[in-house]
């Protein structure tokens, strides 16, 4: 699958507000005061982790709104898997503008490539099966179309991005509707032709229930390996058939093969752990005459 770049629409404004909120009111002192305005120089983005990367235009945004004159010149794409040691990308540019963006640059880089790295390694548990992982709507704020891109650059798909593309029906929207039938009858009656509905079922009582009715896709929450398999045989291609509820890379294969469709992790966007990528001093020249 072709990794489609984000558009620098959709990611500028939140970049330009990270650099903001730590220029704060009188901008980069230290680089100001150590750093001569003329100083050129060329650093390079490492990986000291093992991991996948995602986000390099997102870094390439940051620098070049501190100073235009900076470039990234990148020699890993993202999706790219990288070992301790491997130069993702080289900068080269006034050194002063370097420093200045360097954190913001790597918060991003950073924080997108772990998302990236923890969705390969559960892409790389359901290997072999049909499942494939999806993340949630436990994204940070604000970040949200960024997260999901890493997430595809980790090899995974994405659930809905927002309330608005898809109907999924809970625990308590069905307290509040007064049971399932009525909490989907009034979905159909709301979505248009285009939507999708899915419901999170917990029993499979609950799940022989709602393929009587006929939705979607369902969502089979926190189920053994027994029950999962079983939902699957109960569903019968009626409907997509999503695994959801504490999923980790060491649990990842089991529930795969139980046939489910889907697998969603939640954790890959709200508390996947940074990637360790470091920008290292390559060389320091005199300003170019």
């Amino acid at each position: 699958m072709t990794l489609t770049p984000l558009l620098p629409l959709m990611y500028e404004p939140l970049v330009r507000t990270a650099l903001l909120e730590d220029l704060g009111r009188a901008g980069d002192i230290t680089a100001d005061a150590i750093v001569p305005a003329d100083r050129q120089t060329s650093l390079a983005l490492r990986a000291r982790q093992p991991g996948v990367v995602a986000g390099l235009d997102i870094a390439r945004c940051a620098f070049q709104l501190v100073n235009p004159a900076i470039r990234l010149t990148a020699e890993r794409s993202d999706s790219s898997v990288v070992t301790p040691g491997d130069v993702i990308a080289t900068i080269e540019g006034p050194a002063r503008g370097l420093l200045t963006g360097e954190r913001t640059a790597l918060n991003f880089l950073c924080h997108l490539s772990g998302v990236a790295t923890a969705t390969a390694s559960l892409v790389s548990a359901a290997q072999g099966t049909k499942a494939r992982i999806v993340c949630t709507r436990k994204t940070t704020p604000g970040l949200r179309a960024l997260e999901k891109y890493a997430v595809r650059a980790g090899g995974g798909s994405n659930h809905r991005f927002g309330l608005d593309d898809a109907v999924l029906i809970k625990d308590n929207h069905i307290a509040l509707a007064g049971d399932v039938r009525t909490a989907i009858e009034r979905a159909k009656a709301h979505a248009g032709h285009l939507v999708n509905i899915e419901i999170e079922v917990d029993t499979l009582a609950q799940l022989e229930q709602v393929l009587a009715i006929g939705v979607d896709a369902v969502l089979l929450d926190n189920m053994t390996l027994e029950q999962l398999r079983q939902a699957v045989a109960m569903t019968g291609g009626r409907a997509i058939t999503e695994a959801s509820g504490r999923i980790t890379a060491e649990t990842a294969r089991a529930i795969a093969a139980t046939g489910v469709d889907l697998i969603s992790a939640g954790w890959l966007t709200h508390s996947s752990a940074a990637l360790d990528i470091g920008l290292d001093y390559l060389e320091f020249s005199s300003a170019k005459s």
